[in-house]
């Protein structure tokens, strides 16, 4: 099948959406498919792009704010696939994407519905009014709309859509490359570059750390920590992402006289990755808001057989129960509680770490996850 996927972000911008929409491709590609990625083309370090530029078609977009691209050259391109897959939100892109399924109903369109839209003042007006009006109207184009977990979707700004569509519904969860995310030894070298200690108990935090990110918690997760240190348990924390608000993570940190705890790496490549996950003993995913509707990171850090905690949002809650423990939302006593706990019990570590990889590898690797995709799309495909 020639199968088009459109996406608002893709490596080497880190985030969820483009990473999924990369594995997805990647894997679809394994099984024989021809895959094409719609993006727009952002200004990125012309060697990031060079590593991961696979499946990728970056169109230029005369109109982009933040997340958001206008691709008016996207309707002349997807009439020669087979199926075209839109992730959802793409603002700017996926009404171009109804009105072209609208005069092309014969086609098969896929929407995954990631997460909703969340924002401040008049941003977040804005992103209520689109929800409210638009979003229904791009829905109900699809041909089907998966989603990483029911309980998301019924906790959503989708969910009255939902509930008078499910028939258009498949939950089919996110998944992680078991080949590149697996338990190994820690890496000596980062090791001695972050000035880290082999033996201290080290947290991991991996996640965007610019606006369009906000969400993540990140300050939730500095206050949590301030109490481990004002209660003497020493732990040692890095921050991998970057973005426009790390250096006021960064000065937050120090004002909470947490400079020499807490490492901000920023950038860190796709082959690296794994490695700075094996450096970790539990990983923490704060995030504040619906914004986060799944968290792929938690399922890397399973895979490389890290614990992890996250709040307890919908579909968050569903991948971190599988690997760990969840808190309330925004609670950083009572996250700080459950990183002290963890670490109170060190030879219960090495049980919890074997469980969470054989977790991941039995329910959440992508060639499984992907196999199941293609059934979809063929099935799809065939009553065209």
């Amino acid at each position: 099948m020639k199968i088009a996927h459109i996406v608002c972000t893709y490596p080497p911008y880190y985030g969820g959406m483009g990473n999924t929409a990369f594995q997805m491709a990647s894997f679809l590609s394994l099984l024989g498919n021809e895959i094409e990625v719609f993006t727009p083309q952002y200004n990125f370090n012309e060697e990031n792009i060079e590593e991961r530029k696979d499946f990728a078609s970056r169109l230029k977009s005369p109109i982009y704010y933040g997340n958001a691209a206008y691709l008016p050259s996207i309707k002349k391109e997807l009439d020669k696939f087979d199926l075209i897959h839109l992730h959802y939100p793409f603002f700017g892109t996926a009404n171009l994407v109804r009105k072209w399924k609208l005069k092309n109903p014969q086609k098969p369109l896929v929407i995954t519905y990631h997460m909703d839209t969340r924002g401040d003042g008049l941003k977040g007006f804005v992103f209520k009014m689109y929800a409210k009006f638009w979003m229904p109207k791009i829905l109900g184009v699809a041909d089907k709309i998966l989603v990483s977990s029911f309980d998301y979707i019924e906790h959503s700004d989708a969910s009255k859509f939902f509930l008078a569509n499910k028939n258009k519904f498949v939950e089919l969860p996110f998944g992680v490359d078991i080949n590149d995310f697996v338990p190994r030894p820690k890496n000596d070298e980062l090791i001695v570059k972050h000035n880290l200690q082999k033996n201290l108990p080290t947290i991991l935090f991996v996640g965007g750390m610019d606006i369009a990110h906000y969400f993540k918690g990140i300050d939730v997760l500095l206050k949590a920590l301030y109490l481990l240190k004002e209660n003497n348990l020493e732990v040692q924390t890095i921050f991998v992402g970057d973005g426009e608000l790390k250096d006021k993570f960064i000065l937050q940190a120090k004002g909470m006289g947490l400079e020499n705890n807490v490492r901000f790496v920023g950038f860190v490549s796709n082959g690296e990755l794994p490695l700075y996950y094996n450096l970790a003993d539990l990983f923490i995913l704060p995030s504040i808001n619906t914004a986060e509707a799944f968290g792929v990171v938690l399922l890397e850090a399973i895979a490389s057989g890290v614990p992890v905690i996250a709040s307890n949002l919908p579909g968050v809650r569903t991948v971190a129960q599988d690997g760990g423990e969840v808190f309330t939302v925004k609670k950083y006593e009572e996250l700080a509680v459950l990183i002290k706990d963890y670490f109170s019990k060190p030879e219960n570590i090495s049980i919890y770490k074997k469980q969470v990889r054989e977790v991941a590898v039995a329910k959440y690797a992508w060639f499984n996850i992907v196999k199941k995709l293609n059934i979809i799309y063929k099935e799809l495909v065939d009553k065209q």
